[in-house]
C-alpha cells in the first residue's frame, strides 16, 4: 500500500486572514483538549487542581467560540482544518498521551509553554492583520492569554507544594530549550553520525591520513553549512521568539561541522593505524555523549536511545569501511 507524503509546512508569513483564523480556532480546540486531559488525569489524586485545568478548558472553547463566530460571519460555515504542525515556527510538542503519565509540575510546564506560544501568535497574528473586526478580535485574545493569572500560583493556591512554584520567566527559559537547543542538538547529532561513512571510506581507500582529513572536513563543513542554511530558512523567529535566523543557522551549522570534525582531527596524526585507532574511540564517545543528549533533552530513555545511535552510527561506520575496502 502506498505511503501517503506529508506537504511541506506552510510559512505563518503567507497565511491569509482566514488561514489565520482556522488556525487559531483548531489550535483553541488542541488546547481545550489537552487542559481536559489533564483535569481527567488529577481528578482523583488533586480534585483542587484538576478544577483549574478544567476552568482553563473551558476559557479555551470559549475563545474558539469567539473566533468560530465572527470566521462565519466573515468567510462562511466552512472552517479548513490547519493545524500548529503544518506550520513553520511552531514547537513540535508530542501529544501528552504518548511519553507516558504527565505529573502536576510537567503539566504545569506544558500549559504555560502553549500560554505563552498563543500569546506570540496572536500578537503577530495582529499586527499581520488589516480588517479591523479580525484585528481586534486577536488582540483581546492576546491580552486574554498575557492576562492569564500565573498557573504557577493558581496550582500552588490549590496544590501547596514549594516545587510548584518557579522563578518569573522560567516559560520563556523552557520555550528557548524546545525551539533552539534542541535544534541545535540535533545538527551536532548529524554531523557526527553522517559524516563517519565518507571519512571511513577515504581512510581505507586511500589509507593516507592528510587525505582522509581533508574528506573528513570536507564532509564535515559541508554538512554545517546544510544544516545552517535548513535551520536559518526554516522561520524567521518572529512567530515563535526563536530570535535571528542568522544567529540560529550558526549556531546549528558550527555544531555540526563539530560534531563531524571530531572524528577527522585525528587524522592530522601521520601513522594511520594510530590515527584510525584514536578516531574509532571518539566515534564511540561521541555516540554515547548523543545517546546522552537524547535522554536528557528529547524524552527518549536512555538504554533505547543507545541502542538506536549505536546501530546506526554502526551501520554508517560499516558503509564507509565497506565502500573504502572495495
Amino acid at each position: 500500500m502506498p505511503t501517503a507524503t506529508r506537504p511541506l509546512a506552510k510559512s505563518f508569513s503567507d497565511l491569509s486572514e482566514q488561514e489565520i483564523l482556522a488556525l487559531a480556532i483548531s489550535s483553541e480546540d488542541d488546547d481545550a483538549r489537552a487542559y481536559a486531559g489533564f483535569a481527567n488525569a488529577l481528578m482523583d489524586t488533586y480534585p483542587a487542581s484538576a478544577k483549574v485545568f478544567v476552568e482553563m478548558a473551558e476559557e479555551e472553547h470559549e475563545h474558539r467560540r469567539w473566533l468560530t463566530d465572527l470566521y462565519r460571519k466573515k468567510f462562511g460555515d466552512f472552517i479548513p482544518l490547519i493545524r500548529r504542525s503544518d506550520i513553520n515556527g511552531f514547537v513540535r510538542h508530542k501529544p501528552a498521551w504518548t511519553i507516558g503519565k504527565l505529573n502536576i509540575e510537567e503539566m504545569r510546564q506544558r500549559a504555560e509553554v502553549i500560554e505563552l506560544e498563543n500569546y506570540r501568535f496572536y500578537k503577530q497574528a495582529s499586527e499581520r492583520s488589516t480588517d479591523p473586526q479580525i484585528k481586534k478580535l486577536l488582540d483581546r485574545l492576546a491580552e486574554a492569554e498575557k492576562g492569564h493569572e500565573s498557573l504557577a500560583g493558581r496550582l500552588a493556591d490549590k496544590h501547596v507544594t514549594a516545587d510548584a512554584k518557579i522563578e518569573e520567566g522560567e516559560a520563556r527559559r523552557r520555550l528557548f530549550l524546545l525551539q533552539v537547543i534542541q535544534p541545535g542538538l540535533v545538527g551536532l547529532m548529524d554531523g557526527s553520525v553522517s559524516t563517519l561513512a565518507p571519512l571511513f571510506a577515504a581512510a581505507f581507500a586511500t589509507g593516507d591520513t592528510w587525505e582522509t582529513f581533508l574528506v573528513g572536513s570536507a564532509a564535515s563543513v559541508g554538512a554545517g553549512i546544510s544544516m545552517g542554511l535548513a535551520e536559518g530558512l526554516s522561520d524567521d523567529g518572529k512567530l515563535t521568539g526563536r530570535g535571528h535566523p542568522l544567529i540560529r543557522g550558526t549556531a546549528a551549522g558550527v555544531m555540526t561541522a563539530v560534531g563531524g570534525l571530531g572524528h577527522a582531527l585525528p587524522y592530522l596524526i601521520p601513522d594511520f593505524a594510530t590515527a584510525t585507532w584514536i578516531a574509532i574511540v571518539i566515534v564511540f564517545l561521541e555516540l554515547w555523549a548523543i545517546s546522552w543528549i537524547r535522554y536528557r533533552y528529547m524524552d527518549t530513555p536512555f538504554l533505547k536511545a543507545a541502542f538506536q545511535i549505536a546501530v546506526g552510527g554502526f551501520l554508517v561506520f560499516l558503509t564507509g569501511v565497506l565502500i573504502g575496502n572495495s
